[in-house]
């Protein structure tokens, strides 16, 4: 999957927060288990039967959180715990894995447990669940707010690929290569990036897949003592829902899913979405500052060109920014309206000759901090995106995608187009789907929300999630509204509309639409 296309975790994070598969391995949605009416409250709680006592009767020791490399320790009301699930859930009396969890506590009644994945893949949930709590208040009054840190990420035996150095050093690679020996670079530089994760992971390499995930959802919610599952997934975490609901429709209770992921898209289908978008947003925010959106982009590409060929000077001890941190530099500001000022100030500046607006946007999605230590999201994000994504196509395929990417974003397009190639470039293990399968017949209604403006998941993803979701199970919600995600986003009709849902399980009319 392109890289463009994981940037939804982290980035979702910093600007909200800010400012704000194959076939699955054992029981399915296929074992004969649907029913037409499903009532999760009365099923088994246990997730698989196969699973030994140890797992499903283990005990979570809640205590207080302790601050990481990455994120300082929230306030004493968040707990965490360890949770262990199966290494490979093809042998789950085997090895084990831990996961870390994170809670706070209901306020009011409760009506159970509510878990959060925030997309990516490679988010940490434990970091990024205290920040955004403050969005859920009110879905707090009847919930436990619940998050974790998926399989390789974080305090999930997170994966570190490269150090800090050769990460710094990385940025040097020209991302739209012109000439044979640049090219050559490039697919070494991704290739060391693979070999990298190998030595990291190890055995995990192979076990950090979607479906092992959705697995693991289901462990927790078990854990948890939840009969049903209630659930809220933003951009990848969408995915991970529909995968969830294809493998346990049963269980399925209340399923929130906001900036939906296109389940029919393979990792090119995918890389074209993401082209669509952010070149949507990049001409929205290009409107609103007065712009022509063609001139304006072409403008913007002549100076990406302008510093391919000599980066510009900045402020950060001797740094240069280069193509590549310039284009993540004007990708993140277009994840949220909030972000549109910073970008016109950077760009104004880059245009002068000072990449440093630019190139502090960019640190700002690597995780860097003043002192040069960058954080692992997207380091999980690329491990876990290669195991699932099955269709990797060859440098020869990426060129021949190039007229179609550009002619869809002159900005973005080159750069997404060869990365449809370079992102799992000679990947130590292999791919496990082309998409995800998410049909979920029997569920209860999922709640899918859409977003017009949204650059990262692209809005018609919505409809395509609930169509693959199959009749009467996905509900469609559309806002018309800029930036990644909806809920918390400034809209009173779409945060009424979850809230009664998950609250009360209201399901709204499928096809409302706020503006």
């Amino acid at each position: 999957m392109a890289r463009l296309a994981q940037w939804a975790a982290a980035v979702a994070a910093t600007v909200l927060l800010a400012g704000c598969g194959g076939d699955p391995v054992g029981r399915s949605a296929d074992d004969g288990k649907n029913r037409s009416a499903p009532a999760p409250a009365a099923q088994s709680g246990s997730p698989s039967a196969r699973l030994p006592s140890s797992l499903t009767s283990q005990q979570l020791d809640w205590g207080h959180c302790e601050a990481t490399a990455d994120s300082p320790a929230p306030g004493d009301e968040w707990l965490c715990a360890t949770l262990k699930a199966p290494l490979d859930w093809s042998r789950p009396d085997g090895e084990t894995i831990g996961l870390s969890l994170i809670r706070a506590r209901a306020t009011a009644e409760r009506t159970g447990s509510l878990l959060f994945n925030f997309g990516g893949p490679g988010g940490s949930g434990v970091a990024a669940l205290p920040s955004y709590a403050s969005e859920v208040t009110a879905l707090r009054q009847r919930y436990d707010l619940v998050s974790w840190d998926p399989r390789g990420v974080g305090g999930s035996s997170g994966v570190r690929c490269r150090n800090d150095r050769r990460i710094q050093a990385a940025e040097a690679i020209d991302v739209t290569p012109d000439t044979a020996a640049e090219e050559r670079a490039y697919f070494q530089d991704a290739a060391d990036f693979g070999q990298g994760c190998r030595k990291a992971a190890g055995k995990l390499l192979a076990h950090v897949s979607t479906t092992d995930t959705a697995r693991d959802m289901d462990l927790i919610r078990h854990v948890l003592g939840d009969a049903g599952m209630h659930y809220f997934g933003m951009s990848y975490g969408t995915e991970l829902g529909g995968v969830y609901a294809h493998l346990f429709p049963q269980r399925v209770e209340r399923v929130v899913l906001d900036a939906v992921v296109d389940p029919t898209a393979d990792s090119v289908g995918h890389a074209l979405n993401q082209a669509r978008g952010f070149q949507r947003a990049l001409d929205a925010y290009l409107k609103s500052t007065g712009q022509d959106p063609e001139r304006g982009s072409r403008k913007i590409a002549d100076l990406l060109r302008r510093i391919d060929a000599e980066p510009l000077p900045t402020t950060s001890s001797g740094r240069k920014l280069t193509e590549a941190s310039a284009l993540t530099g004007i990708a993140l500001p277009l994840y949220s309206k909030s972000g549109w000022p910073a970008l016109t100030s950077a760009l104004a500046a880059a245009e002068q000759g000072d990449g440093s607006g630019l190139l502090s946007l960019a640190d700002a999605y690597n995780d860097r901090d003043d002192s040069g230590h960058y954080g692992t999201t997207t380091h999980a994000q690329r491990v876990i995106s290669c195991l699932d994504a099955k269709r990797r196509p060859t440098p020869e395929e990426a060129r021949k995608l190039l007229p179609e990417f550009e002619r869809i974003s002159p900005v973005f397009g080159a750069f997404m187009a060869l990365d449809t190639a370079g992102w799992c470039h000679d990947w130590p293990v292999p791919g496990q789907y082309d998409t995800p399968r998410v049909s979920a017949p029997g569920a209860a209604p999922i709640l899918l929300i859409g977003n017009t403006g949204d650059p990262a998941t692209p809005y018609e993803g919505a409809r395509r999630m609930a169509d693959a979701l199959g009749k009467g199970v996905g509900v469609e919600l559309t806002w018309k509204g800029e930036g990644h995600g909806a809920y918390g986003s400034g809209s009173d009709c779409v945060d009424s509309t979850v809230n009664a849902y998950l609250l009360h399980g209201t399901v709204p009319r499928d096809g409302k639409v706020c503006s």
